[in-house]
């Protein structure tokens, strides 16, 4: 199995991947808050990963990326640290997993001891893309829930995986800040997560606890279908309105 462009984690080839909606508690847009200091590390430097990279620069972050080639990490976006996967250890408190999902075993094999203790962000939307119905392991509701399984010491975050890595990239989708949906039963790890995407300038709601990453998954898939069918454009998406 190989870490593959994370374009495949969400939709087939295309400019952009991954579609907001809205969710219960809060529509937070700031306009712009105050700098994080947080050390965030991105596994993957495909769309998905390139725009959260900037998106960690933008809001003050040092940030990492690690992937297969070490150069295309570097170029991720202005101002990270580009790492190869396997041989870089984690720098991040924050760690986004901008991959496919099946690229997730390879993670937890490679660096599961040193995922203990961090924040972990998911990003994947899983599905087969010969039928776009989600595919997950026997017995998982969602891949967060999977994921948070595997990593009893880790805090899991469900993110970015309900919006268009364009709308990532720009920070706006079709007007307005573009809105990141969270999901997670920590509370604290869910904050910190939405204060960098906050610090940023783009907005978070959040979805409540880990097991509505259910909802979120296959929120991001018919937004998928929409896209492959033509429907929705890959550069604009499902927005939160208020």
């Amino acid at each position: 199995m190989s870490m593959r462009d994370n374009r495949d984690l969400t939709q087939p080839p295309s400019p952009a991947t991954n579609v907001t909606g809205g969710c219960r508690r809060r529509h937070r847009r700031p306009d712009r808050k105050e700098p994080t200091m947080t050390n965030i590390t991105i596994f993957g430097a495909g769309n998905i990963g390139s725009a959260v990279a900037g998106i960690a620069v933008k809001s003050g972050a040092d940030v990492q990326v690690i992937d297969r080639n070490p150069d295309k990490a570097a170029a991720a976006a202005e101002g990270v640290a580009g790492a190869k996967f396997g041989e870089a250890s984690i720098s991040g408190d924050i760690v986004v997993l901008a991959l496919p999902f099946p690229a997730y075993d390879e993670v937890l094999a490679a660096y599961a001891d040193q995922l203990a203790g961090k924040t972990v962000v998911d990003v994947a939307n899983p599905i087969d893309f010969t039928t776009f119905d989600l595919a997950l392991p026997d017995g998982a509701k969602s891949a967060a829930e999977w994921l948070a399984g595997k990593l009893p010491q880790s805090t899991v975050v469900k993110g970015f995986n309900t919006t268009f890595a364009a709308t990532l990239a720009t920070g706006v989708n079709d007007g307005a800040p573009t809105v990141v949906q969270l999901a997670a039963d920590d509370d604290d790890a869910k904050k910190s997560v939405a204060a960098f995407v906050e610090a940023a300038g783009l907005g978070t709601v959040d979805a409540g606890p880990l097991k509505r990453a259910q909802y979120l998954e296959g929120y991001g898939a018919l937004q998928i279908v929409l896209g492959v069918t033509g429907q929705t454009p890959w550069t604009g998406g499902f927005k939160v309105v208020r």
